[in-house]
């Protein structure tokens, strides 16, 4: 009896007590990039070197070389067999990039070409919503025309990311685009290849998704 009393005085304080609202940057663990001073290129520093710190490829690019780069990143991984979903900023970019490729849209259900997914295909070419900084991690928002099966099946992705969609942390995704009135069902945060240690703990890569990344970050024109 004595046990729940202290149990709802504790809870009464806790519910009287004044609240004081809280800026997303006092409320992140690490507010990494939340100073004034911090600038575009600091981000992109950031997020290059955290990244590759998790083993992704990372490329700074032009969006002039946006097509070529993709070709490039093919032929030195000996991709042949490609999937791409069907819209997008870039999608012109993917499609001409793949031309010399056996590609395939993500255009029709999947159940018609799951096989192919899991069996054929090398790569997928997804955009991103942008990337966090502070750990090295990209932000996809995957919808009906470019699925997230694009991003989490085939053994390796090759992700775009703008330099001007980087943020400083986490906080910052969720505030900039209104998560708190309409959180996305399907947000991913991929902060490098798949990899455990779950087994001997040894580390192996491609255990839950693909073993290889492939970012290119976009530089603003």
């Amino acid at each position: 009896m004595n046990t729940r009393l202290a149990k709802d005085n504790i809870l009464g304080r806790l519910k009287q007590a004044k609240r004081t609202p809280k800026t997303a940057e006092e409320m992140a663990f690490f507010p990494w990039g939340s100073h004034p001073d911090i600038t575009a290129d600091d981000k992109a520093q950031r997020f290059f070197d955290m990244m590759t710190a998790n083993h992704a490829d990372v490329r700074i690019i032009t969006r002039a070389i946006l097509s070529p780069t993709l070709q490039s990143v093919m032929e030195q991984y000996q991709f042949h067999n490609i999937a791409i979903g069907t819209a997008g900023e870039y999608i012109n970019d993917f499609e001409i990039a793949t031309s010399t490729r056996n590609v395939t849209m993500f255009d029709k259900n999947i159940e018609q070409w799951k096989s192919e997914l899991f069996n054929d295909i090398d790569a997928g070419i997804t955009h991103s919503l942008g990337g966090i900084a502070d750990t090295g991690a990209l932000v996809l928002w995957p919808t009906e025309h470019e699925p997230r099966t694009l991003s989490l099946v085939p053994p390796s992705h090759i992700a775009v990311v703008k330099k001007s969609a980087l943020y400083g942390h986490f906080l910052q995704v969720m505030q900039d685009n209104n998560w708190n009135h309409y959180m996305p069902t399907n947000a991913l945060l991929i902060s490098g290849p798949s990899k455990t240690a779950d087994i001997q703990q040894t580390l192996a890569y491609g255990a839950h998704g693909p073993s290889q990344l492939i970012v290119l970050l976009l530089e603003d024109e």
